[in-house]
């Protein structure tokens, strides 16, 4: 039975992340690679409060950090999929891996 394989890709960083998810997509296009996206997600934006020493009331502004993230589906192709969600990307994406069977019609 085919798989559908959602890999999630999440980065600060999002000209690296857009580099990613573009050579997937260049590189499933080249091997007939059944793929659909790359799928924008909203971004997150986080706010981290910082203390500047242990007193009550001393702290530094809210550090900052928004995350991009972007979700790709394969389709079939279990061995194009394990290869993606396995390979080395930059310390700065992180990657999730959903796998689904689907099963045809009148099953």
């Amino acid at each position: 039975m085919p798989f559908v394989t959602k890999l999630t890709f999440q980065s600060g960083d999002r000209d690296v992340l857009d580099r990613v998810v573009d050579d997937i997509k260049r590189t499933a296009e080249q091997k007939g690679v059944e793929l659909k996206g790359p799928h924008p997600k909203p971004t997150t934006d986080l706010h981290v409060p910082q203390q500047k020493r242990l007193a009550p009331g001393d702290s530094f502004e809210k550090w900052r950090y928004t995350v991009y993230a972007r979700d790709i589906e394969i389709h079939g192709n279990d061995e194009f999929a394990r290869r993606v969600a396995g390979d080395e990307y930059p310390s700065s994406i992180h990657i999730e891996a959903d796998v689904k069977q689907t099963r045809g019609a009148g099953r």
